[in-house]
């Protein structure tokens, strides 16, 4: 097994209640369990970054999602980069570092079915928490959906929402790296700032006008040929009358209703659809294994580049992984928020 534990337990953090709206400190929890043992063909992991991500606010509701809801007293899921710190199975060695579905606990116990494994190879000079973000999943989140599912071309428009957050700054740069004119949708004036600076063409802050499709008619006099759906709602009603002909609806998440999911917006403008052929569909990341190599080849190159500028808002801490969540769900971060163990 190759690891011996200087503890008996490791620390988790779990699900004391189920949010109303926006997550707040005492829906969670700080616990201890036993140290879990790996099994056949499984390996133990500890973790060193620990990804927070919107679509874990689903999960927290009793309600189905593309995960089973969260149970009462159970550690929350999430995304975690670990390194293998014992194994019972020859192709994920001792050492091996490695990202994965797994729960918010130091030590967590995974197989090799686990969603989303991959080996994390670390390029020299990049902080190994950058292989959470931009050159992890949020930049092949960022990839897939607009070159696998929205077919974005040099030359189109391209609207992002959300467009200050992970996946969004990540989406707006590669963008711009593959000859696309890039609106970036934000929610003050701090983020319209950030975005410009990463090369956006224009930077919307939905907070700051009335008439939000107006902004964007603006910006993109010719129409809109892909839409970056991050948050969904009123932004997404918005947007839809200014697709161009054949344009493409990538749905990455829907976060303006993640902390009501109880009373969701019903969007008026479906039509649009029709009217333009608009081609809208939700995806998630691990649907496209046959591209994720191509994906991460490009995003490395990207940033090498200095094409590709990763925004990350890194704590310190297992124990701030409440704190850090609850920021993320308020609408208070910028770029990718990590927390590093």
């Amino acid at each position: 097994m190759g690891y011996t534990a200087d503890m008996n337990t490791i620390r988790q953090i779990v699900l004391n209640r189920r949010p109303d709206g926006v997550p707040v400190a005492a829906d969670f929890g700080l616990a201890e369990a036993p140290m879990p043992v790996p099994g056949a063909g499984e390996m133990l992991v500890k973790m060193r970054v620990c990804s927070l991500d919107p679509a874990i606010r689903g999960f927290l509701d009793d309600r189905p999602s593309y995960l089973p809801p969260v149970a009462l007293g159970a550690p929350i899921n999430g995304m975690s980069l670990g390194e293998v710190v014992a194994s019972n199975n020859p192709d994920w060695p001792v050492g091996t570092l490695i990202r994965a579905m797994a729960t918010w606990s130091d030590h967590y116990v995974i197989g090799a079915d686990a969603l989303g494994l991959e080996a994390v190879h670390p390029m020299p000079g990049n902080d190994l928490y950058h292989y959470m973000g931009a050159l992890g999943p949020v930049g092949l989140t960022a990839w897939v959906g607009l070159f696998a599912v929205g077919q974005a071309k040099a030359g189109e428009t391209v609207v992002i929402s959300a467009a200050a957050g992970a996946t969004g700054s990540t989406a707006g740069q590669i963008a711009k790296a593959r000859g696309c004119t890039v609106i970036g949708l934000v929610g003050s004036p701090e983020k319209a700032q950030t975005i410009r600076e990463l090369g956006f063409d224009a930077a919307i802050d939905y907070r700051a006008t009335p008439d939000i499709a107006a902004e964007i008619a603006k910006a993109a006099p010719e129409g809109v040929d892909v839409y970056f759906d991050n948050v969904g709602g009123e932004t997404l009603e918005a947007i839809l009358p200014l697709m161009r002909l054949h344009g493409r609806v990538p749905v990455c998440g829907m976060i303006g209703q993640y902390n009501d999911a109880d009373h969701p917006y019903g969007v008026k403008t479906l039509w649009q659809l029709v009217v333009n052929r608009i081609r809208m569909e939700g995806f998630i990341t691990y649907d496209y294994p046959d591209v994720l190599e191509e994906a991460q080849r490009e995003l490395d190159a990207w940033v090498a580049e200095g094409k590709l500028r990763p925004l990350a808002n890194v704590r310190q801490g297992f124990e701030t992984l409440p704190e850090a969540f609850i920021d993320l769900m308020s609408g208070r971060t910028i770029g990718k928020t990590l927390v590093l163990v």
